[in-house]
């Protein structure tokens, strides 16, 4: 089914304005959506019209996909807090481990003081448990010479660098259960979204159905065989995504097997070796802006007034994209659905 027609004005698309709002819209909001199609009290005949429910569905997957990108983001985010996280951690370990080495040499040299006539608060000092207790009585330590005095000057530094460590490893944690939660808020919008679309679907009768995934296609033999030439880098995005035709949109997917838009556009421009962000909102960002007259093999061009789409150009007026889950990836016309902008990757 060709799921990105150009829709009517929607009265809900001020939820994908901004990537904050989008996750924070609850369940409830979803399941509104989901019940405006049914039956009208004083209708001879309750059940809705093909028209009418394609179109609503066409709104409840493009809300489902800025869900989507909202979700592919924070999962991104989430990952990259993950690895800073273990680095700050790996580091902390470090640390320790020098200053245990330091130590352990202060520890002789307060031993060697003590056998030369030192006091009892010395060998206090090297058998403190803390590290902050063992700076606190350095000042029992009253015979070091210049180097051993820098050994102590040493432990002092890695303490407050394990404690910038440490404070940095918190603060990160912090941000990483904020993006998790993220992850949790754009699932559940996805999910609720996915659904009254599928609660809409079912009012229709098989008949309609059929009607519906026959508008459109999606996938043009012809476009698949007069392909346009593209160079460079382009040539080889061009020929990845050409590759993934028919397999399986799933949100949050970005191969090998299956893909949402975004997931379709990164691989695809992976495989050129151009490193592309994860989510729609990035990714327009990620190149040269072009006008919609210029277009080559290879650009993106993005949909909506969330730039919640994106499929590639391949020439002869046609794109690649993965639409909505149920879909697979597919030709489609490049006006197919209202153009927000377009870029050159590379």
């Amino acid at each position: 089914m060709a799921s990105h027609r150009k829709p009517r004005p929607n009265p809900l698309a001020a939820v994908t304005t901004r990537a904050t709002t989008r996750t924070a819209v609850t369940l409830a909001t979803a399941a509104a959506a989901s019940v405006t199609v049914f039956a009208h009290p004083g209708h001879a005949d309750p059940r809705p019209t093909a028209a009418g429910v394609k179109e609503q569905v066409d709104q409840l997957y493009q809300q489902a996909e800025a869900a989507t990108q909202d979700y592919d983001g924070a999962v991104a985010r989430t990952a990259a807090l993950e690895q800073q996280a273990a680095q700050l951690q790996q580091q902390s370990a470090r640390t320790r481990s020098a200053m245990s080495t330091l130590q352990t040499r202060l520890g002789a040299v307060a031993a060697a003081q003590y056998r030369g006539g030192g006091v009892d608060p010395v060998i206090q000092l090297l058998t403190s448990a803390h590290p902050d207790d063992f700076l606190q009585r350095a000042g029992s330590l009253s015979r070091l010479n210049s180097s051993e005095q820098q050994l102590l000057a040493q432990y002092g530094v890695q303490q407050r660098t394990l404690d910038q460590q440490q404070s940095a490893t918190t603060a990160q944690l912090v941000q990483l259960k904020a993006a998790q939660q993220r992850i949790s808020a754009a699932r559940a919008q996805v999910q609720a979204k996915l659904a009254a679309a599928r609660q809409l679907l079912g009012t229709l009768s098989q008949a309609q159905q059929a009607g519906l995934h026959q508008v459109g296609g999606g996938t043009d033999p012809s476009a698949q065989t007069a392909e346009v030439p593209a160079s460079g880098r382009a040539a080889s995005a061009v020929a990845f995504a050409r590759a993934q035709i028919g397999r399986p949109y799933v949100w949050g997917a970005a191969g090998p097997d299956a893909f949402d838009c975004s997931g379709l556009i990164q691989a695809a421009w992976a495989a050129a070796g151009v490193s592309l962000p994860r989510t729609t909102y990035d990714q327009i960002n990620a190149g040269q802006r072009i006008p919609v007259g210029q277009l080559q093999p290879g650009d993106l061009v993005f949909y909506y007034s969330g730039i919640s789409h994106v499929g590639m150009y391949v020439g002869n007026h046609q794109i690649i994209h993965a639409p909505h889950p149920g879909a697979s990836v597919e030709y489609a016309p490049v006006d197919e659905m209202p153009i927000s902008g377009a870029v050159r990757p590379g």
